[in-house]
């Protein structure tokens, strides 16, 4: 059978049940995972690929994770796997992202041939290193942050092979919630098993696979029209990080976006040379974060697959920072220069699409690690929300994800129960958010208080550089870290004492149009619900909830 040959009604029901596939990986994942990191924030992603190893159908999850997935897939199919393996990888020179994000692909099994592959990608709490949770501020090469897996086969014939289980649990703390959270991802990968095979059972094989290409084509379609509406040039934009966790000498990235009739051409030419410290980027994680700019820009009902990425070019100079050598450092790259990646090329498609792009987001995940270095202690680790840029064609939003991460936040309450912390305060930044016609999505605050002595680690941006407003809108408010009440830099690594309060505040978005234009009901409305006026400040670490409005449970 033949694209042409299935009919729309039957190319849709079939493209939702592949989604809905994805989805339901993601449901059995969290719901099996022990790790708060997993069960409560959902730092996970899932995805069915076809048996050439393209994207087909994605979970809505976590975009710095599944636009990398596929250099995952294609690294996997090189070891030849078979049906009834499991290939568990982390390596970021070998289709990973950063150590912690652990992927395992599975092939699918249909008849005794492979019809597919199932992906799950999820961060573990803990994959070794130098200091607990694996996301060392301070880390000079790749061996510092954690265990690296190569793609391994984890699974053989069916069968959990022990003695590579053995070998992965006894390099990391918490043995216990990693084994469990690994098994959950087993399970969901099982589950795409079952479930495609039900989709073979219904449809048929043959109409299995002309729907696997009918979706891509339908997609890939669909970008080249989007695109071809784009005004045709070159647009560029210049951004930088603010240190690389060893020194605080900016980082640049620039970039140039060509759009050609229905193609866009992507190039870093000008951006740092790889740096000693961990903001280093695998080239995965630097076109997951172009794919997901690109996806804002054009139509976002277009179904999510290899299609929307075929036609896009990225060219990144080989040993730079968007495409390092081993043994590089690049815990930092996955989640900040994502971000700054993401920020840069929005930059530079601002001239070209206006009325598409917002005005700066907060830029940053603020990475927040607090752990023990015993075998059996605990590993607490959260990307803080904060604020997103105005829209034009609205505010933007208060303490929310931004950019390449979609992830919950930990439930207070789930966080003191699993944890020896205590959460002081959580509340909404008033003044964070950049004026403008439309006003800039707020920060947040969040203090904690280490109950035992422990090692903390902070990986943040945006504490130097503000978000950008935009078509006038003023910028947004910087982010601060501090330790027992003294600001602490960007990135930051301390052995602290029981009774130590970390407070993270994170930036707000950038505000967008003259701030005279806004309207005066919407102006009131904000100092009504103390959006502006008051403070954040949390002397000495004490709680202060009075001076902010508290930020909701899924900021």
């Amino acid at each position: 059978m033949t694209t042409s040959e299935i009919d729309p009604v039957t190319l849709e029901v079939v493209r939702n049940q592949f989604e809905s596939l994805a989805e339901e990986m993601g449901q059995v994942l969290i719901r099996g995972a022990y790790s708060p990191n997993i069960k409560e924030r959902e730092d996970c992603s899932t995805a069915l690929f076809d048996s050439a190893g393209r994207l087909v159908a994605q979970a809505e999850h976590i975009p710095v994770h599944l636009g990398a997935m596929p250099e995952a897939v294609d690294t996997v199919r090189d070891y030849d796997p078979e049906p009834g393996d499991v290939y568990v990888l982390n390596d970021p020179f070998e289709g990973g992202t950063h150590l912690p994000d652990v992927t395992m692909v599975s092939p699918i099994s249909v008849g005794g041939e492979i019809a597919g592959y199932a992906v799950s990608r999820a961060h573990h709490a803990d994959v070794g290193g130098m200091t607990p949770g694996s996301m060392p501020a301070g880390a000079r090469e790749v061996f510092q942050e954690g265990l690296r897996l190569p793609p391994t086969r984890l699974v053989a014939g069916g069968d959990v092979v022990e003695d590579v289980m053995d070998l992965l649990l006894a390099n990391v703390r918490s043995p216990g919630e990693r084994r469990a959270d690994l098994r959950a991802q087993i399970a969901a990968n099982d589950r795409a098993e079952e479930r495609l095979r039900a989709l073979v059972a219904d449809h048929g094989r043959d109409e299995i696979d002309a729907a696997f290409d009918a979706v891509v084509d339908y997609s890939r379609e669909r970008v080249r029209a989007e695109l071809r509406d784009l005004p045709d040039g070159t647009y560029r934009a210049r951004d930088a990080l603010e240190g690389d966790g060893i020194t605080d000498d900016d980082v640049p990235i620039e970039v140039a976006v060509t759009v050609d009739g229905e193609s866009v051409t992507v190039d870093f030419a000008g951006t740092a040379e790889q740096v000693a410290g961990n903001v280093n980027a695998p080239l995965a994680v630097a076109k997951s974060a172009v794919y997901f700019v690109l996806r804002c820009v054009t139509d976002p009902e277009i179904p999510p697959n290899q299609g929307c990425y075929d036609p896009v070019t990225i060219d990144v100079p080989d040993g730079s920072l968007l495409d390092p050598d081993p043994p590089a450092a690049v815990v930092g790259g996955n989640v900040e220069t994502s971000q700054r990646v993401t920020d840069v090329v929005f930059a530079a498609l601002a001239d070209a699409v206006p009325e598409r792009v917002p005005a700066g987001g907060q830029g940053t995940m603020n990475n927040l690690t607090i752990g023990d270095r015993t075998g059996d202690g605990f590993a607490y680790y959260e990307t803080i929300g904060g604020g997103s840029g105005a829209r034009p064609q609205g505010d933007g939003l208060d303490g929310v994800q931004v950019g390449m991460t979609n992830t919950l936040n930990t439930p207070v309450e789930a966080l003191e129960n699993e944890y020896p912390l205590r959460v002081e305060k959580y509340a909404f930044r008033p003044n964070s958010g950049g004026d403008g016609e439309h006003r800039g999505g707020l920060g947040v605050v969040r203090s904690v208080t280490v109950q035992t002595d422990a090692t903390v680690s902070l990986l943040t941006e945006r504490r130097r550089h503000a978000p950008r407003g935009l078509a006038g809108g003023a910028d947004g408010a910087t982010g601060e870290n501090r330790i027992d009440g003294e600001p602490v830099p960007a990135k930051t690594i301390r052995d602290v004492t029981a009774g130590t309060t970390v407070s993270v505040r994170t930036p707000g978005g950038g505000g967008h149009g003259p701030p005279e234009e806004r309207d005066p009901d919407a102006r009131a409305a904000d100092e009504a619900d103390g959006k502006v006026g008051g403070t954040d400040d949390v002397p000495g670490g004490t709680t202060d909830t009075d001076d902010a409005t508290n930020a909701d449970g899924d900021a």
